[in-house]
């Protein structure tokens, strides 16, 4: 048997290609739509891609179904109630798909989605246990995929949620302990709360340790997995309705084009989101005014997704030499709707000085003696609503960042103060707010981590 997991750290996204070495036949599972990777390693290891298979529709990132199929002529997988443009292959429960002594079979997971699957994989065909279980966001490591609305249209979360207690409870923790897990997505996805760093588990282990697994009523499950979920980004409603579309295949290049600084102009001037995706430091020195400032290290195609609305046109400011990267990461979550890059912004910002524009950053300092003036600002708190239980400055408001483009008529013009754990987000939310025409917008140098250190709750 070949095994390969495929693990994408800044969407905490994991696929698999399982093959037989002795009949050349593989199937991808949950892929990434630049698929070079699957590709170049199916001709190293004398493999071909019959199939593809999605666990779900995904809503965090837009899989590369179409991709594969075309480039390899694979037939695509889904359960049996997934609806798609199109042709798929619909694969019941309990059905093996035979690649050789190598077997893989379907069981019906939903919860997370009406249409969820988890994948059964067996090293030789009249193995009694299997090797593992590919368990979309069905079952994550220390965690459950939370019931998604927004890829279940027309269910409600309790209907939701009480296919995800049969799922887990009965059906996944009715296999063997030895079954290894491996999920689609790991710590730092918001497509559940307590998500593990470990790539890989075991059915025994996720028993013992996951909060979702020890045996329980119906109605505690239903209590405890709705609890306590992040805000979900903007963008995910829109792939979870785009993966079930006929959609244009990735084409990075015709994307990723350098423009000179009169075209750059222009196209924000029509309208263009201007992305900016330099370090923040870099940023608050000197934007072009309205940019939206997404810096390209972390998770930098989820949080595009929650501050730009899909659809619109972006021209993208990046770091030296990683324009292709910045594109293909848009690419992934299924922006494809940037016209071009600035490759020297520098020659932009000496050409328009009246546009540049810089951020105000305050220390912890600062934030405590405005917070004691006669006018304190208005301090925004943008983390989830799980961290805020844990301590926050006295008197924040919180909204999640992945919630404030829906919530900006909340917010007060002038006099504010953003924050969030250690500063990445808030910088985002501040060029947001900046963008939408908020004046007087200030953020927290080291977020609430700075501030906890520089003050005792009695001091602040």
């Amino acid at each position: 048997m070949f095994f390969a997991q495929y693990y994408l750290d800044c969407l905490s996204q994991a696929s698999y290609m399982i093959g037989d070495r002795s009949t050349g036949r593989a199937v991808v599972v949950d892929p990434r739509r630049d698929v070079t990777e699957y590709l170049a390693d199916a001709e190293a290891h004398g493999l071909r891609i019959d199939g593809v298979i999605n666990t779900h529709f995904h809503a965090d990132f837009l899989a590369g179904h179409l991709e594969l199929a075309a480039r390899t002529g694979a037939w695509i997988g889904y359960g049996p109630v997934a609806e798609a443009e199109y042709p798929i292959r619909r694969l019941a429960d309990g059905e093996r798909v035979e690649l050789g002594d190598v077997v893989l079979e379907i069981m019906e997971t939903p919860g997370h989605t009406p249409e969820s699957i988890s994948v059964l994989v067996y090293e030789h065909a009249g193995d009694a246990v299997p090797y593992g279980v590919l368990t979309g966001d069905a079952l994550f490591i220390g965690d459950v995929g939370r019931p998604d609305l927004l890829a279940s249209l027309g269910m409600t979360s309790e209907q939701l949620g009480r296919m995800l207690y049969d799922s887990v409870q009965h059906k996944l923790m009715g296999l063997p302990d030895e079954v290894r897990v491996f999920p689609a997505h790991g710590a730092g996805s918001a497509c559940g709360k307590n998500l593990s760093t470990e790539r890989a588990s075991t059915i025994g282990m996720q028993r013992l340790t996951n909060y979702a697994c020890r045996p329980m009523s119906e109605e505690e499950f239903l209590s405890i997995v709705t609890e306590g979920q992040p805000a979900a980004p903007g963008y995910f409603a829109f792939d979870a309705v785009l993966n079930r579309k006929n959609h244009e295949l990735l084409d990075v290049a015709a994307h990723a084009r350098p423009l000179t600084v009169e075209e750059f102009l222009a196209r924000r001037a029509a309208g263009a989101v201007v992305l900016d995706a330099r370090d923040p430091q870099e940023f608050a020195l000197a934007h072009l005014r309205g940019s939206i400032s997404v810096p390209a290290d972390g998770r930098f195609a989820e949080r595009s997704g929650t501050v730009v609305e899909p659809g619109s046109e972006i021209v993208v400011i990046a770091p030296q030499d990683r324009e292709i990267e910045v594109v293909t990461r848009l690419a992934r979550i299924g922006f494809d709707t940037v016209t071009g890059y600035l490759r020297e912004p520098e020659v932009a910002f000496l050409a328009t000085p009246d546009e540049i524009a810089h951020s105000t950053r305050l220390t912890t300092a600062e934030l405590h003696e405005a917070l004691r003036s006669q006018r304190p600002p208005f301090l925004l708190d943008v983390r989830n609503a799980s961290e805020v239980a844990d301590g926050a400055v006295e008197g924040a408001v919180n909204i999640p960042l992945a919630q404030l483009p829906a919530r900006l008529a909340e917010i007060p013009d002038g006099g504010l103060v953003v924050y969030c754990a250690g500063g990445a987000r808030s910088a985002i939310a501040v060029s947001l707010l900046e963008h939408k025409g908020c004046d007087q917008v200030s953020d927290l140098i080291g977020g609430y981590a700075a501030w906890r250190t520089a003050f005792t709750p009695a001091q602040a």
